[in-house]
Parts: C-alpha cells; structure tokens; sequence
C-alpha cells in the first residue's frame, strides 16, 4: 500500500493544483458574466429597435417579460423591470464607441471580485477604484451608488477593518467554501450549472439566428 506524502514538496504541489482550480472556476465564472452582459446588451438593443421600427409602447415589454419567463422558468433574470434596464443600457452607451465595449465587461447589478486566495488590504483600494468610475460613467439615472463585494477564499478580521477604515465607498469583504454539489435547500431556487450554460447558449443562438423571434 502506498505510503501518504507528508513532505513539504507535496504540500507545494498539492497548493499549486488547488490554486489552477481555483483559477479556473474563476475563469469560468468571469466569462458566464461576459456572456450574460453580452445577452442583456443584445436584449436592450433588439427591445429599442422593434419599439422604433414598429411603433411599440410599454405593453411590449410587458407581453415579452411574461413569455420570456414562461420559456426559461428557471432563470429570473427577465422581469418587467429588468427588461426595461436592459433597453436603458443599451441606449445610454450604444452611440459611444470607446466607452460601449467597456460597459460590455462590467458586472450587471453589483460589483462582485472573487479572489482565489486570502484577502489583501490592496484589494480595498482596487475596488474603491472601481467603484469610482462604475458610478461616474455607469450608473443609472435615479439608481443608488454601486456596493463592492470583494469574496476571498480567508480573511483576518483585523487587516480588512484596517484596509476599509478610511474607504469612503461602501465595500464589503466575504469569504467563500467551494462545494462539489448544491445544497438542497437551495437547488429548487437555482438552476444548475449545466442548465444555466444551456439556457444562455441556446438563447444567444436564438438571438443571432432570428432577430424577430422575440418580438
């Protein structure tokens, strides 16, 4: 029977495999985020253009939100109000040609950094950052200032009240713990993985191939 490694040039490589998966799910994560900005640009722009094209008011909005939900009732993202936010966004960026593919890339409703390791006090200031330029050239009208999260594997409470003590942005910092399955009390409000993927390609399929399903 093989003997367990105990020796520190295991516990180095065993740190260095953790940390490519960690790396990876993180990836994974920012490029699902990718996709759903790309896909709530693409809803806003198509809802702006049917409404000018053929005259539609407000009930439009109402009558897709209700089929939209109806044909993927496992994601939430498609209410009335969001909709509406998606054709806002979309026309308060769509004319600028620098700032439009930026506004692409950021997150939709908060601003989440997931770090794959303990936190470290210059995440605060990378965040306030952030922040700073998501509420000047982002924000909506009528919205509240944006709240950064920042997510690490571990923290020490002292360094983070150190780090935040003169941040004069709303930041907050959280740990996570990776889990091979869903929790059961939260499966039946979520879609899993392999759903939610699915439901985003298939739904950019339907986009590109027929603009005029949706409307």
């Amino acid at each position: 029977m093989d003997k367990p490694f105990k020796d520190s040039k295991y516990k180095d490589f065993l740190k260095d495999v953790k940390e490519r998966i960690y790396k990876a799910q993180y990836e994974a994560l920012k490029q699902v985020n990718r996709e759903l900005i790309e896909l709530y640009w693409d809803i806003g722009r198509i809802i702006a253009e049917k409404q000018k094209e053929h005259g539609w008011g407000k009930s439009v909005v109402q009558n897709l939100a209700k089929d939209l939900q109806k044909e993927f009732p496992g994601i939430k993202g498609f209410s009335v109000d969001n909709l509406w936010r998606m054709r806002k966004f979309y026309l308060r960026y769509k004319d600028n040609e620098k700032l439009a593919p930026l506004v692409q890339e950021i997150s939709w409703a908060k601003n989440i950094v997931i770090k794959i390791g303990d936190f470290k006090p210059e995440y605060a200031g990378k965040m306030q950052f952030y922040l700073s330029a998501i509420n000047d050239r982002v924000k909506l009208k009528g919205e509240n200032p944006s709240i950064g999260i920042i997510v690490c594997k571990g923290k020490n409470r002292t360094i983070v009240e150190y780090a935040l003590k003169d941040v004069n942005k709303p930041i907050g910092v959280s740990t996570y713990t990776i889990k091979k399955t869903l929790p059961k009390q939260l499966s039946r409000y979520l879609p899993s993985s392999k759903e939610l993927a699915e439901s985003i390609l298939d739904y950019k399929m339907k986009l590109h191939n027929s603009r005029d399903m949706i409307l």
